[in-house]
Order: structure tokens, then sequence, then C-alpha cells
């Protein structure tokens, strides 16, 4: 059966890598825009790095009437869970190396003001409640908060109140550097084909129901044909659903949404001192994706800190891609949806609107606001982030990530972002069982399965104390991360 999987960022070449781990005799191609892989949003400095476990971002547990809900965090705690077990899994085979070629230990921190000191206290209590969450600590103790993250509390005054959660076995990840090993895994070992420079630009059925991939590769037009297609594109995923006549088409609209971080390189020492990504409270009418932190960050031996991410709101559907590839994107059955999204949501769009303006004067003064100080202890650069296309569904805006799969099983493409690559195997695991189903029946592939993911039941890791704990263990030293001593 042939396969064919365009975009060669952590979405697509996980998916890549782990069908053909599961069904070898599978024949796959990946088609990639750009010259290499991992090179988009999956790029070191085009996201957070953050290992998305759910132990610092408040988004992820939302407060209702004093109620707070750790449904969510508690899926994409096991989510990430799963996501480890397939990288130990790659590491085990030496299919990469060594683990901190991209995943580092990192503290997970949530600190907030005296306003919101009620809600993390009560954060904290349901969910150190559950095994996932049992090692995190809660502190309203200036000192100790300050060892935890000194970089923010060392020019604060002491009689300001504040509080702060942590977990020690936070991650740091560069999902580039591990794409790219992925990728070179792919090809030398298991004989995935991988075509970079090729921009597919229109997918169609043909009369014999394979599907017909027209894409332009170094000025030349070319043409694929597949049995099975999945599109990871990122944001180039929306123009590519919209010429597949495929029915549900016109359901999806992309809202674009960009970002800036403020950026500083530091010294191994100054590393060892902080070593925390640190979260706080998103502003009123700011995007999830908006929760201001300041993240250390360790990209080719060199060790940086990100604050931000500053929003901005342009018409673009990836980094390096013009206006004009996303306006052609847009259909007449678009247009009502971006109306009822701009209307519905207006502070947002203002939000998004005024954030693109703000200049590195400003962003500096968000960051003393957040770190009280720490402008003038580094010398910092705004950069610019990896550009999001946030989902309009229905004519309703939407934070989160979909997989969207054909009704005969044969197309499936994912959209949106956060939380994204942290979760990506779990999520290429379940498109794989719906694009490929007959692979799960065959005793080899259960067995490979079994030994990639020994618990890739969601329910199970969240309902099993005893379970989870040996996974994680194993998986954790697999990866060398480590319980550290309170």
């Amino acid at each position: 059966m042939n396969v064919i999987i365009i975009g060669a960022g952590i979405m697509g070449t996980t998916l890549a890598v782990m069908a053909k781990e599961l069904a070898p005799d599978l024949d796959i191609t990946v088609l990639e825009r750009l010259d290499g892989p991992g090179a988009g949003n999956s790029w070191a400095f085009n996201n957070a790095g953050t290992g998305h476990e759910a132990n610092c971002e408040l988004n992820y547990t939302p407060v209702d009437e004093e109620e707070i809900s750790v449904e969510k965090a508690l899926k994409i705690h096991a989510q990430f869970n799963i996501a480890k077990q397939f990288w130990a899994y790659l590491v085990k085979t030496g299919a990469i190396q060594d683990p901190k070629t991209f995943i580092n230990q990192t503290k997970h921190c949530t600190i907030v003001s005296e306003s919101a000191i009620e809600e993390l206290r009560l954060r904290f209590t349901e969910m150190s409640a559950h095994h996932f969450f049992e090692h995190m600590r809660y502190s309203e103790d200036f000192d100790e908060i300050k060892s935890w993250i000194p970089f923010t509390m060392e020019g604060r005054p002491r009689h300001e109140k504040m509080a702060a959660t942590v977990i020690e076995t936070g991650t740091d990840v560069n999902f580039g550097a591990l794409t790219e090993q992925m990728a070179a895994y792919a090809v030398r070992d298991l004989g995935i084909k991988v075509e970079y420079g090729t921009h597919v630009k229109r997918v169609h059925r043909s009369p014999t129901g394979r599907w017909v991939i027209e894409a332009e590769h170094n000025g030349a037009q070319i043409q694929h044909k597949a049995d099975v297609l999945f599109v990871g594109a990122g944001g180039g995923a929306f123009p590519i659903l919209k010429k597949s006549l495929l029915p549900f088409r016109s359901r999806f609209t992309g809202f674009p949404v960009g970002g800036r971080f403020l950026q500083t390189p530091i010294s191994a020492e100054q590393a060892e001192t902080y070593r925390a990504k640190t979260y706080g409270r998103a502003k009123v009418g700011a995007p999830p994706m908006s929760v201001p932190h300041l993240d250390l960050r360790l990209v080719d031996g060199q060790y940086y800190l990100l604050f931000g991410p500053f929003a901005s709101f342009k018409p673009v559907l990836e980094k390096g891609r013009g206006f004009l590839d996303y306006f052609t994107s847009l259909r007449l059955h678009d247009i009502p949806g971006l109306i009822n999204v701009t209307l519905d949501h207006f502070p947002l769009v203002k939000y998004l609107i005024s954030e693109s303006f703000k200049g590195k004067n400003s962003m500096l003064k968000e960051l003393d606001s957040f770190a009280p100080g720490l402008s003038e202890k580094f010398d910092w650069e705004p950069i610019e982030a990896g550009q999001r296309v946030q989902i309009i569904k229905d004519g309703a805006l939407q934070m989160g990530t979909e997989l969207v799969v054909s009704t005969d099983k044969t197309y499936a493409t994912l959209l949106g972002a956060s939380p994204g690559a942290s979760v990506s195997p779990e999520v290429m695991l379940r498109c794989l069982e719906q694009l490929l189903p007959a692979i799960f029946t065959n005793d080899d592939a259960k067995a490979k399965k079994a030994e990639i993911f020994p618990e890739e039941d969601l329910d199970a890791l969240i309902n099993n104390p005893d379970h989870y704990r040996e996974i994680r263990d194993a998986v954790n030293q697999r990866l060398g991360i480590t319980q550290r001593a309170e």
C-alpha cells in the first residue's frame, strides 16, 4: 500500500516512523515544502519547547464558579506519557543515540500574584491529589519560591504576595532536533522516502479512487499518487483541505495567530541556577498561546532564556509564506465564520492587532512586570516565533487541535495548534488506527505496538496509579529524567 505524508514536521515524521515500524511493507513517501525536516513550527525557536504535561499551564485547568476542572490536564499528561514511551523506544533501539540531544529535565513552575493565590491553591489541591501530579509542591514563601525560580524573584519586593507551584520532572524539548533525528532514521534504517523542496499545490481523487497529489519541485510540476494521504503541513493544511473537494471542507476555516519572543543567550552556570519554565496568567482577552512564560531552552549546546510570547495578527499560513497564500485559500463559505469570530471575539482581535505593533521597549516592560529587573540582567532581542493557524469550525473559534479523517478513511489532516508537538505520538497513533486499521490485526504489528507503547490507553494511565508509576519511572530513566530530592 502506498502512503503519502505531506509535511516533514514533528507530526508527519512521527506518523511515518510509527507506521513503518508497525507495518514494514508500507510504501511511505514524505513531501516537504522546506529544505529539511522540522524546519517549520517544529524548529526550536518557533515554539517554546515545553513538554506539555499540564504541569504549569493554568488554561488547562479552567475555573468555573470556584470549581476547578482537571480533566483536560489529566488527558494531556497521559498523552505526553505516551509520547515519552515512543521517544524512549527510539532511544532504546538506537534510532536516537543520546536523549539529551532533544529532551532535558527542566522544572515546570506556575507563579501568580495575590489576586490569583486562592485559585492556584485550589489547583494544587485538586491536582496533587492525583498520581500524575503527586510530586507537585506549593508555596507562598518568598525564599522558597526564589530557590525554585530565582530570575523571577530576585528583583521583586519581599512584601509582594506571590504563590507558586513546581514539578521537578518537567522537560524542555527541542522538537526540531527530535524531528531531524527521526527523519534521518526513517530514511537510513526504515526505507522511507523524503522529498524536500516539494510544495504541494492541490490534492484530489482520481476516477479510480486514489489520491492525486499535484506539487512543484525545483520549478517543475510533479505528481504523486497515494492510497492513503495524511496532511500535517501546519497552516498549509487548510488550503490543501479546501482543494480536496471533501464534503467536510466547508466546516473549517483558518484563523492565523503569530507570535514573538524576547531571547537572550546565557551561560551554563546561569542556566543551572534557573533551569525552569515559569508560566503566569494570560491577559484578559488573550489567546491561550499568549500565556506569559520565562523559559530555559537548550539548543545546539547553547542555553537561552525566552520570554513571551507576544502575539501578532497577520494573514499568513506559515512563517515564510506571503499574505496571498492565505487569501487565495479562502472560499465564500469561509467569510461568515470569519465575520462571526471577529464579532464574537472582538476583544481578542483587538488584542492581537495591538500586540502586533508592540516594540522592544514595551516587550521589556512586560518582562520586568513578570520578573522585575531581568531586562537589565541580560541582553534581550526580539525574535519571531512560528505561525499558528487556529481552527474556526462551524463558525466558532477553537484553540486546540483536531484530527479530521474522511469517511472512507483514506484522508486525514491535523488542524490547529497547542499542545501539538508534545502529544504528537499519541495523536499520530490514533490517526494510524483510523487510516490503516488493518495493521493492528496483524500479530507482528500487535507485538511491535506493545514493545513501543507499554501502555497506550489514556484511561488506564489515569485510573491505575501503580501501573502509571511503573511505566513513568522506566521511561524517565531511559530519557534521563529523575525525581530530584526535595
